[in-house]
């Protein structure tokens, strides 16, 4: 398994932009390995932005990525309140909110979703991260779901079991709303660390997984 090591001190301040299009998707996709970058660096910024939302869940978005982020100091969490399901329809104006993130913010990492998942939300924001965010290290996460659309990823990050507790914990503490879901629960968020774990030889059993399109060697 090839390691890449970020080009980053202990002192060093590490930007993080994480984009979901519905509000527990960056929790889902990529929870695990933010908690990770929040223990491993002692100078994390982040920018948290969702994008589709109502009433009752920008309540609950807001108190998960509080959750998320509680080590941090620094952060900037956005709830925008665009129509589940519409997001293409409503393009300009989604687009409008990427460019004022890239006058506002320079990540040195992008977490969105992967550019083949079948949800059309889903895919505009992969498609405006990558239209906006040229010269960045983007990393695609994964949400299963009832469409069967999980791909092969090709980036992975190792998770110790108590950190995978304590994202799925936070997750199903955060969004009761979803709880009639019949696949919100805590043994879909295990398998799909545990699957990943294994295809990436992870020690502890567990690992988040991303699909990295672009990455400069130097």
């Amino acid at each position: 398994m090839i390691q890449l090591s970020l080009n980053k001190t202990e002192e060093s301040e590490y930007r993080i932009l994480c984009l979901g299009s519905h509000c527990d998707d960056i929790e889902i996709g990529c929870g695990g390995t933010i908690l990770k970058l929040i223990e491993n660096y002692q100078h994390v910024v982040v920018y948290w932005v969702v994008f589709s939302s109502n009433e009752q869940r920008v309540q609950e978005a807001t108190v998960s990525a509080s959750i998320f982020l509680k080590e941090i100091q620094v952060k900037k969490i956005i709830i925008k309140k665009f129509r589940d399901g519409f997001l293409l329809f409503q393009g300009i104006e989604v687009k409008e909110c990427f460019e004022q993130l890239k006058q506002e913010f320079s990540p040195d990492i992008i977490f969105t979703h992967y550019r083949d998942d079948r949800h059309q939300d889903h895919r505009l924001i992969s498609d405006l991260t990558w239209n906006t965010f040229r010269n960045h290290l983007i990393l695609e996460y994964e949400i299963p779901k009832y469409d069967g659309d999980l791909g092969i990823p090709n980036f992975f990050v190792h998770l110790d079991e108590a950190l995978c507790r304590r994202k799925i914990q936070y997750i199903l503490d955060a969004f009761p709303t979803q709880n009639n879901k019949q696949w919100f629960r805590e043994e879909t968020f295990r398998s799909i660390l545990r699957i990943r774990g294994i295809e990436s030889n992870s020690p502890s059993n567990y690992a988040e997984a991303f699909y990295c399109r672009k990455m400069l060697f130097q």
